[in-house]
């Protein structure tokens, strides 16, 4: 039986100007499972963000298919949301009225009292509550525009949620409180996410499995690593577990080494779906190449 979201084979080549072409990524295959976090994680240039947009309708395969719930991804679709880092709000509309906007398309039978009932409710979730609402996105901190598009995202009900490293331009502790957010909203739906980010630490404090990319050309989905840390996930407390350093390791040491060394290896069609990974244990944090410091320093 098929996941929820099947990824087949899918290629992106692109001319290289001189008559010839260059290999993005090559049959890269992979699966969701309804109600799944999935992350995705490479180096820049490997092809995620073509991924993203290929799974969102917005562009096309060279070749391959996108399935989802039994149906070919075809062109953009109110069954998946997407959050981009760049928030993407309407800025004539007020944020209550960029979330009401899609929520009333979503739902055409619905009163205009239900639609702005549900939109507060998913505001409100993401800390949006009062005055604020009918604020025009230009009156917003970066932070609030971002909770803004989460609210929208949310509240439309999409079978599929994509996020395109949505706290890529937040800072550090808009970035934490933003996540926590995210978890709760989750937590209490069985939305499918699909998320793209740079950060290892935020992958693993989100994500039920983690999808890692080689280097281009011909990059591929080379490993599926589970994420072996129970929920509900609380960042001061997920680096206690004894499975997060080497889930972080081995995260680490394939973007630093592996994705190199795998690069530009033709796959196969039919044989580049990625290998399962999962991590029980905390020997490599053993490791002095990889090992934290402060763990380096307990075990010297």
């Amino acid at each position: 039986m098929k996941p929820f979201l099947s990824v087949e084979n899918l290629t992106q080549r692109y001319p290289d100007g001189t008559g010839g072409q260059t290999t993005v990524f090559e049959n890269a295959t992979f699966g969701v499972e309804k109600g799944e976090f999935v992350v995705i994680l490479g180096h820049s240039g490997c092809g995620k963000s073509t991924i993203m947009n290929i799974l969102a309708g917005l562009s096309d395969p060279t070749s391959g298919a996108v399935i989802m719930d039994g149906t070919e991804v075809k062109g953009p679709s109110l069954d998946r949301g997407v959050v981009f880092q760049n928030y993407s709000l309407l800025p004539w509309l007020s944020t209550l009225k960029n979330v009401t906007f899609g929520v009333a398309a979503r739902h055409p039978e619905w009163t205009k009292a239900q639609v702005i009932e549900h939109s507060t409710k998913y505001l409100a979730m993401v800390g949006l509550e009062g005055d604020v609402i009918h604020r025009k996105p230009s009156q917003l901190s970066g932070g609030m525009r971002q909770r803004v598009s989460i609210a929208r995202a949310f509240a439309n009900h999409p079978k599929l949620l994509l996020l395109d490293e949505p706290f890529g331009a937040l800072d550090a502790l808009t970035r934490g409180t933003i996540q926590d957010e995210l978890l709760k909203i989750w937590s209490g739906t069985e939305q499918t996410v699909f998320m793209i980010t740079h950060d290892i630490d935020e992958a693993i404090l989100l994500a039920d499995r983690i999808l890692l990319m080689t280097n281009g050309p011909y990059a591929r989905v080379a490993e599926s690593v589970e994420i072996t840390i129970p929920r509900p996930r609380n960042r001061t407390e997920i680096i206690e577990h004894p499975n997060y350093y080497a889930i972080r390791n081995h995260l680490v040491q394939f973007l630093g080494k592996r994705s190199k060394e795998m690069a530009g290896q033709k796959v196969p069609a039919g044989s580049g779906s990625p290998t399962p990974v999962r991590i029980d244990k905390t020997d490599t944090a053993d490791d002095p190449e990889i090992a934290p410091p402060a763990l380096r320093a307990v075990n010297e």
